[in-house]
């Protein structure tokens, strides 16, 4: 189980420039109250989130005037529960039966999508209706 937690965490590696290591840790900030948060690395990599390694995120520093506030790091990384490596076998069936079917897809007819008619648009999200 210590493999997988080795692949899973070297994927994420920290934000800063030029480094190379794992991350360890997540920052975000909250720019309403001037402090920047600095917790154990999340589970999901954010947009608006930093992943930073244990270097960096000892010896980070804020604008003057901020706040950190450092919650708890835990001492070893988490073994990966049994909802990880469901989520984990599931992810590598669809992949695998994904890769399977491209050449079945291919070789079977074309069937034509029933009409739809394009509603309202929001950001990047569609309301489709269907035709009367």
């Amino acid at each position: 189980m210590a493999l997988i937690w080795g692949v899973v965490g070297a994927i994420r590696q920290c934000s800063r420039s030029a480094c190379r290591q794992s991350a360890v840790a997540t920052l975000t900030y909250v720019y309403a109250d001037s402090t920047a948060v600095l917790g154990p690395l999340a589970t999901y990599a954010e947009p608006h989130a930093y992943d930073l390694c244990a270097q960096h995120a000892e010896t980070l520093t804020v604008p003057r005037g901020w706040e950190v506030l450092r919650l708890a790091m835990p001492a070893t990384p988490p073994e990966p529960g049994p909802d990880d490596l469901l989520a984990l076998a599931n992810a590598v069936r669809e992949a695998a039966s994904a890769a399977a079917e491209t050449p079945a897809r291919a070789s079977r007819p074309q069937v034509e999508a029933p009409a739809v008619l394009e509603g309202t648009r929001r950001g990047h999200l569609r309301i489709l209706r269907e035709p009367s």
